[in-house]
């Protein structure tokens, strides 16, 4: 019985410890200040980072989240913000959001958010990594591929014109991250054979690659206010694989 109370106590403090706080940052991206959250673990650090990059929704209160959720894992977040604060409550709505946002901006906030982990004196400069989901899943596969000092990167069913990209081996052979595709085989606007193109690419030129098509899941079937394709088995097995791939890549 004591030893069973002392196990608990020791639990708790462990959580206690890793709870994470936030905060929010400004950060220069070329002549505008843009907006972000950062999680952190208690303790000094250094720790790895990882730039979190939302859907075509916006940053809203899932994406945070999954931010600080993964902080409690033991990394320093950036949540970043594309839409300059703006944040869809309707399909509509995100779809403008989402065909609003200039690409060469957003791929120098890309970098911007990146920089700025890095220049955190709590960050493991050598250890950041990337996750998105969605529209932030292209964005992450874009960061993999304009940031070569990226370690590992996420990218859960990202929207990205995969079957071009497959056939740039230039524009692949960037890619120095190690990968964890998450895609739904169900996914209307994500075919499975473009992403295996994509994925015998990476393969044949060396890359480090790992990817995961659910057979009976769709788009965003980790979210689960996606009320008709949400599959809590297979998002919560995709959480254990990031949580797994981050630690085995980032925390080495």
């Amino acid at each position: 019985m004591k030893s069973a109370l002392v196990c608990c106590v020791l639990l708790l403090l462990n959580i206690a410890v890793l709870a994470a706080t936030s905060k929010d940052v400004t950060y220069k991206s070329g002549d505008d200040s843009v907006h972000g959250i950062v999680y952190a673990p208690g303790g000094k650090g250094p720790f790895p980072g990882i730039v979190v990059i939302h859907e075509y929704w916006g940053l809203n209160d899932w994406v945070k989240e999954q931010a600080s959720k993964l902080a409690d894992q033991g990394y320093v977040t950036l949540a970043i913000d594309l839409y300059r604060g703006k944040v869809a409550t309707t399909p509509n709505e995100a779809h403008e959001f989402m065909g609003g946002v200039p690409q060469d901006r957003a791929k120098r906030d890309l970098e911007a958010a990146f920089n700025f982990l890095q220049s955190q004196p709590n960050v493991k400069k050598t250890r950041i990594g990337a996750i998105g989901w969605c529209m932030g899943g292209g964005y992450a596969l874009q960061l993999a591929i304009d940031e070569p000092k990226l370690v590992a990167d996420v990218i859960n069913y990202g929207v990205y014109d995969y079957a071009s990209l497959a056939k740039n081996p230039a524009e692949v052979k960037k890619v120095d991250a190690s990968i964890l595709g998450i895609y739904g085989a169900q996914d209307r606007g994500i075919p499975t054979d473009d992403l295996r193109k994509f994925w015998e690419e990476l393969k044949n030129l060396g890359k480090k690659a790992d990817f995961s098509i659910y057979p009976d899941a769709g788009h965003a079937f980790e979210n689960p206010n996606n009320k008709e394709g949400y599959r809590p088995k297979d998002a919560q097995d995709a959480w254990n694989k990031t949580v797994g791939f981050f630690a085995s890549t980032l925390k080495k």
